[in-house]
Parts: C-alpha cells; sequence; structure tokens
C-alpha cells in the first residue's frame, strides 16, 4: 500500500516527514505511509473520526485485527477474591498444539501480521508448552506479549522466555507487601513472586531500555487502594516501566463492596455545555494538600470539567478491544471479538446481577481465522459496537433486559454491549 503525496494541482510533492500530513485540493487528509499501515488505513476504508477543540482523532478502521489475545489455558493455579472463578463453572483445559497452529498460520494471512498476546481467563505459565509457543509465535508476529501472577515464573523459565523472543511482559500485583498481597491473591507467595520478579528483572540484558519490558497490572478496589503509591514504587525498583490499574468487576455480591466508581459510572458525563452545567477548563497545576481537596470537591459537583482542552470524565461507550483491532481465541479454538465474550459469566452492574453468555464467530480448529474476520456477520458487529448505538444500561435503573446481554430496550440483538464496563473505560486489560 503506497499513500503519494501531491500538491493541490496534482503534481508530486516532496515526502511527508513522519509527523505531518496534507491536505489536497478537495480538503482530503493525506498521511505518510507507514502512519496509514499502523492505523490499518486501506484504500477505500470508512474511518470515523471525532473532531476536538484543536484537533481530529482518527479511529481505527475495522478491516484487519491489530492483536490476537491467545488464551493458552483458562486454568490457574490461584483463587483470587477479584476471580471469576468464584462464580464459574466452566470446565478448564489447555490449547493443543493443532489449534495454536491454525491461530499462527492465521496471523501470517493478515498483513501487517497482529501483534500476539497470551492472556485471558486462566495463568498462562501453567501450559506446559508456553516457551515453545511463544518462540513460535515470535516469528511471526512483530510484538509478543504475555501476563502473568509470576508465581510461576521461575529463574530458568524467565531466561526461557527472554530467549524465545518476548517482548513485553505483565505481572498482576495489588499489593506492595505480604499482608495486602495475600489478603487478594490466595494462594500466592509473596517472598516467590518478588524473588521471580528480580530475577526475571536481573536476567535482561543490560541496556538503558531492558527488554522485556517489564508491566505492573493492579486491580483497584477500596481495601488497597492506599496501597497504589507503593506498588508504583515497587515496580520501579522491580524495573518496571508501565503500569496499568483498572477497577475490579465484581463477580460476586461482597465484591461489590469493594467498587470505586459507582456514581462515576452512573452518572452521566457527556452533558452539554449550559449555565445549568458549566464548562470549568482548569490549568496545569501542581497537585498538593490545598488543590486535591478543592479539585476532588470540584470533579464531584461539576460534570464538564476540561484541562486544557480535553474534558476529565467523558462518557466514553468505547469498546476497547473492537478500537484496538483485538479477537481472542479461547483454549480450544473459539473466536471471540473481546476477552469478556470469550466465557459465560456472571457479574454485578450497580447492585444487579448481570449474566453475560459468550459469543463466539466460528472456532478456528474449524475456520482459518482471516475468514472468520471477515464473515459478514462479524464484520456487521464490528460497525455496531463503534456506533455503540446501545441502551445506556451504566446510567439507568436498570430492567430486566439489563440483566444479561441477550438483547436491550432499543432492540439490539445477542450480543449486546450496554452495560459493559469496559466500554466505559471503567475495566481495563493491558
Amino acid at each position: 500500500m503506497t499513500f503519494i503525496p501531491r500538491d493541490y494541482d496534482g503534481g508530486p510533492v516532496e515526502a511527508l516527514s513522519s509527523d505531518q500530513a496534507r491536505v489536497d485540493g478537495d480538503g482530503r487528509l493525506i498521511l505518510p505511509a507507514e502512519a496509514a499501515v499502523r492505523l490499518g488505513l486501506q484504500p477505500g476504508a470508512r474511518v470515523r473520526y471525532d473532531l476536538e477543540s484543536n484537533g481530529i482523532y482518527l479511529r481505527r478502521p475495522t478491516l484487519r485485527p491489530a492483536r490476537v489475545y491467545v488464551e493458552a489455558t483458562n486454568h490457574c493455579n490461584l483463587m483470587c477474591r477479584t476471580c471469576v472463578r468464584n462464580r464459574w463453572e466452566e470446565s478448564t483445559g489447555f490449547m493443543a498444539e493443532a489449534t495454536f497452529e491454525r491461530i499462527l498460520e492465521g496471523v501470517v494471512d493478515f498483513d501487517p501480521a497482529p501483534e500476539i498476546f497470551f492472556g485471558g481467563l486462566g495463568e498462562p505459565l501453567s501450559h506446559p508448552d508456553i516457551v515453545a509457543m511463544v518462540t513460535a509465535a515470535r516469528r511471526v508476529s512483530p510484538s509478543v506479549t504475555l501476563i502473568t501472577n509470576a508465581t510461576l515464573l521461575t529463574p530458568d523459565l524467565s531466561r526461557e522466555l527472554i530467549a524465545a523472543g518476548l517482548d513485553t511482559l505483565w505481572v498482576s500485583l495489588d499489593g506492595a507487601d505480604v499482608q495486602a498481597y495475600s489478603e487478594i491473591r490466595a494462594g500466592a507467595a509473596w517472598s516467590q513472586v518478588m524473588d521471580h520478579i528480580t530475577a526475571f528483572r536481573d536476567a535482561r540484558p543490560p541496556s538503558s531500555v531492558p527488554q522485556p519490558e517489564l508491566g505492573i497490572a493492579f486491580v483497584a478496589m477500596r481495601s488497597n487502594f492506599g496501597e497504589l503509591t507503593r506498588v508504583l514504587s515497587l515496580g520501579r525498583t522491580l524495573g518496571a516501566a508501565r503500569f496499568m490499574v483498572t477497577n475490579v468487576l465484581p463477580y460476586t455480591r461482597e465484591m461489590c463492596d469493594e467498587r470505586l466508581y459507582t456514581p462515576a459510572v452512573t452518572t452521566k458525563r457527556d452533558v452539554p455545555t449550559t449555565p445549568d452545567f458549566p464548562l470549568v477548563t482548569l490549568p496545569v497545576m501542581d497537585i498538593t494538600a490545598v488543590t486535591q481537596t478543592v479539585l476532588g470537591r470540584l470533579l464531584r459537583v461539576a460534570p464538564n470539567v476540561a484541562l486544557g482542552d480535553r474534558k476529565v470524565a467523558q462518557h466514553r461507550s468505547r469498546c476497547p478491544f473492537i478500537e484496538g483491532g483485538a479477537l481472542a481465541v479461547a483454549w480450544n479454538g473459539e473466536v471471540s471479538p473481546c476477552l469478556p465474550l470469550l466465557h459465560d459469566h456472571t457479574s454485578y452492574l450497580e447492585n444487579r446481577e448481570r449474566r453475560s453468555r459468550s459469543y463466539a464467530v466460528g472456532n478456528v480448529n474449524e475456520t482459518e481465522l482471516d475468514v472468520l474476520w471477515r464473515r459478514p456477520d462479524y464484520a456487521d458487529f464490528r460497525e455496531r459496537v463503534q456506533d455503540f448505538d446501545f441502551s445506556p444500561c451504566t446510567l439507568c435503573g436498570g430492567c430486566d433486559l439489563s440483566a444479561d446481554n441477550e438483547t436491550d430496550c432499543f432492540g439490539n440483538p445477542f450480543p449486546t454491549c450496554g452495560g459493559c464496563l469496559w466500554a466505559q473505560g471503567v475495566v481495563q486489560c493491558p
């Protein structure tokens, strides 16, 4: 794919630099080829955009995948308080070699090849062939990532994963000492996890930017939010360059008391600028004992607050998986549009129980991955999610239709996404 910049009379002009675009005589935006490839912009693609105060935000089209989540297994060696397994009845299994080969064959069929992320609802390192899987993935994908609880990350395994070409390792860490950590991750030995992460850090080749990158994933709750700054400090000493903080998704009624986001998700945040809802634009300022108290009050009483030209709290209604060009493959080969639709599960929206039925577009053992991606019903679903014309289940008081993802009060068919907290930016994954 080649994008040739042209001036207003159609003649060729000098090539664009990496941070420049050009507008032709018909008002068409011309991007450098590298940027177009990175965003999956193919000739003829329909591209959604959002106009902002001083710019334009181009959204990735859904013509090709950019990331493939591979659930090597849905088995885990722990039973954490935050885990879906506390209310899960599905059987567990390990991805077969033939299934993984089918995934790799599918990855090669896309141009450019998408990145591969080993994750899902299990512990990837419990798969006996995980090193071979990472090695094979790195041969066909430009980037390979894996998330782990680090209990099985022995020093030998760390060296093997590094040699296999792993690009990024995410570790789930929800506390900065043995007591805080053990209250959440039952069955994990704090000192052992620390030793494992330290050994991984020290096994990386010396560099100003060590590879693989290390990331820390933190599940924020009322009982552990005070640990966040300590986890950030600990993570830096362990060599982490990335930190991802997510809210807890309660799978049990008990965990509803741990939420930090109930008013934030049930209050409409995209409101018009009127005397009743004035827009308050803040400058950059230091966060001190004085300012943090006032800013905290301001965010509670004013739904229209912006920092510069960017609103602090907006009602997102955007799926990070669809917008990011992702798809997910379960251990048995079932292909879903996102991680939340990979398995049946029950969670809580507000204090209401919500059942989510899994949605598979097919099985990679039976149909090639690129064929599944191009299926008309799958393409239509991706377009529906980008439109996000679903019932606002996170904002209303709830009805019988919001108790599952079968349909909604707008008449949308299964699966409906109006109650998805990932789409509201409340829950997120690395």
